[in-house]
């Protein structure tokens, strides 16, 4: 059981994050200082050290919270799905992923912009929580590959200064006994939903597009015709 002591400084690190979320909403990123969440907390900006040493830390901490709740957005898309519909898992956590992307703009600009510096616990702790919301698209690709595995390039067809950076990714992160050729189909899709959906949020496509969601679903349908998995149309 944690002390009283334990229990009321995770009370006020909590306090502190949803502080730093709500003005980074508010107002944007440049506005998260300490010296704005002390003054809104009724605390003096040098007592938040005894809880975050720097300003960087404290918003790795709000990123790894925010990939928290992402991924498990994510999860719960995937919850609704029966398990053997890979079809349906695929199309529904990638609906899931830009739906929240374009409720919580702010936050995904703070996950998905520049990276954010800091130094301490806090920054394995976000780093992990970034690989928990990377793994989930990566194990439901290797989920797929295993029980339908769709047509791939050989090793050498593959352009050899990307081969090479592909066997590493491969053996130096993932650690995953796959083709190189799936690797590949991985990582384009994956440039090309997480390329579409920032495109959206960040408002580049307005200069043609009122409402980009057709646009995302053709986008949608290719990757299935790619993958060898049967395209549906987002319900009513």
């Amino acid at each position: 059981m944690k002390s009283r002591r334990d229990r009321l400084r995770e009370a006020t690190v909590q306090e502190i994050t949803g502080t730093a979320r709500r003005i980074l909403v508010a107002e944007g990123p440049e506005a998260v200082t300490l010296r704005a969440i002390a003054r809104e907390m009724g605390m003096t900006a040098p007592a938040l050290y005894r809880y975050f040493g720097s300003h960087g830390e404290l918003l790795r901490h709000v990123v790894g919270a925010i990939f928290t709740e992402l991924t498990a957005a994510l999860h719960d898309a995937l919850q609704a799905v029966p398990n053997g519909d890979m079809s349906g898992k695929f199309l529904a956590v990638s609906r899931r992923f830009r739906h929240w992307a374009l409720a919580h703009p702010r936050e995904y600009a703070l996950l998905f912009g520049a990276p954010v510096r800091g130094r301490g616990h806090d920054e394995d702790w976000a780093e992990e929580c970034a690989r928990e919301f990377g793994w989930t698209f990566l194990s439901l690709f290797l989920e797929l590959w295993r029980k339908k595995p769709f047509p791939v390039v050989p090793d050498e067809r593959i352009d050899p200064v990307l081969l090479e950076q592909l066997r590493s990714y491969r053996e130096d992160v993932l650690g995953v006994d796959l083709p190189l050729g799936v690797i590949q189909q991985f990582l384009k899709c994956w440039v090309r939903l997480q390329g579409s959906v920032s495109l959206e949020v960040f408002g580049h496509l307005e200069f043609a597009l009122r409402d980009a969601g057709p646009m995302f679903e053709l986008m949608m349908r290719e990757i299935s015709s790619e993958l060898d998995i049967t395209y549906r149309p987002p319900e009513p």
